[in-house]
């Protein structure tokens, strides 16, 4: 039985409707970018070419978002208060911009693809680490890749988030900043997130 985890800021990546949406239609190279932040190092324990690419391209989209000038605009608001976690709060009002906008950026519904995600996952769990197999119910049960159109499932995310952050986050006081600077972050996404998917195009064409 899987303990209470506690998870530090680096387990904490949860904005996974992005870099789920960003693997394309490969189901291995999906099921790596999700495992992205629970595989450490080069011990790729060996897994499959393919989930170990979707590992090495969730690398490559965070460094990627890490070190974007539009990112960092929108992490400046956060600074202030929330410091290291500015980056983890930023990714979870990306994923909920990209599933507010899903039908400029997808043409199957957000709930098939979230139901897909969740079946790729479950039907793999004998290979999750164990910090993915304590997420995986959390995420499926409050359906997160589809609720983070919400505002209600951003709190609920950051909520959980704070719980299970090793440290006082004030993560789920967030929702406060999204509201007021609303308009700002969302016009950040959608300048920004076109170049991502550039990037992950340019990946995917040189690792093929």
């Amino acid at each position: 039985m899987i303990k209470n985890i506690k998870l530090g800021k680096r387990d904490m990546d949860m904005n996974f409707l992005a870099h789920l949406f960003l693997s394309g239609a490969n189901e291995d190279i999906m099921l790596g970018n999700f495992l992205g932040d629970f595989i450490k190092g080069s011990d790729f324990n060996g897994f499959d070419p393919n989930i170990i690419k979707g590992i090495q391209l969730h690398r490559s989209i965070d460094y990627f978002t890490d070190h974007n000038e539009i990112t960092s605009k929108s992490k400046q608001r956060l600074t202030p208060k929330y410091r290291h976690y500015s980056s983890v709060i930023i990714d979870i009002f990306y994923d909920h911009f990209l599933a507010k906008n899903w039908a400029d950026y997808s043409n199957e519904e957000l709930q098939t693809f979230a139901k897909k995600v969740y079946t790729i996952i479950g039907k793999n769990k004998d290979i999750l680490p164990e910090k993915a197999l304590y997420v995986y119910p959390f995420m499926v049960k409050a359906n997160w890749l589809y609720n983070y159109q919400f505002l209600e499932g951003v709190s609920n995310t950051l909520n959980g988030m704070a719980k299970r952050a090793s440290f006082d986050s004030k993560m789920d006081e967030a929702i406060i900043e999204l509201e007021e600077y609303y308009l700002d972050f969302e016009n950040d996404f959608k300048e920004f997130f076109p170049t991502l998917q550039n990037h992950c195009k340019e990946f995917m064409r040189n690792n093929d």
